[in-house]
């Protein structure tokens, strides 16, 4: 099985949505792909998972089972074990990346999705979608 990391601040909204679209949708496709998702400042968010997230994923008709049940920091041994990596946002990643992974931070792959203080969780949450059905395409070479 390989593995896609899906990175953001929290563990808590974006990175848990992408985390569930992805492996819903390979488990729907029969993909041998699986999801994980990990936070750069976890300790920034209360709570095992948004609201906004929960909301969503049920509006879709996926189960939470597809995201991990709780927030859980990013560690080198998570990069090193992904296949693929990708942060929710470079304007906001990069630089945590820099910080606390600096060999990692050039190395991955960055979206343009804007948390909750730039932007309403509906568009967010449908760019997400977007980019995890892009990525889909990318790794089965659709």
């Amino acid at each position: 099985m390989r593995e896609v990391l899906f990175i953001c601040t929290g563990n808590y909204y974006r990175s848990r949505f992408a985390e569930a679209m992805f492996n819903h949708a390979a488990k729907r496709e029969g993909l041998p792909w699986r999801a994980f998702s990990r936070g750069l400042a976890i300790h920034l968010a209360d709570g095992n998972i948004s609201r906004h997230t929960e909301s969503a994923l049920g509006e879709r008709g996926i189960d939470l089972a597809q995201t991990a049940p709780t927030r859980v920091s990013l560690t080198e041994a998570d990069l090193a074990r992904a296949h693929r990596v990708v942060a929710l946002k470079r304007d906001e990643h990069h630089a945590m990346m820099l910080a606390q992974f600096p060999l990692w931070a050039d190395r991955i792959k960055y979206w343009a999705v804007h948390d909750l203080d730039a932007s309403e969780p509906g568009p967010a949450l449908a760019e997400i979608e977007i980019q995890v059905e892009i990525l889909l395409r990318e790794l089965t070479g659709g």
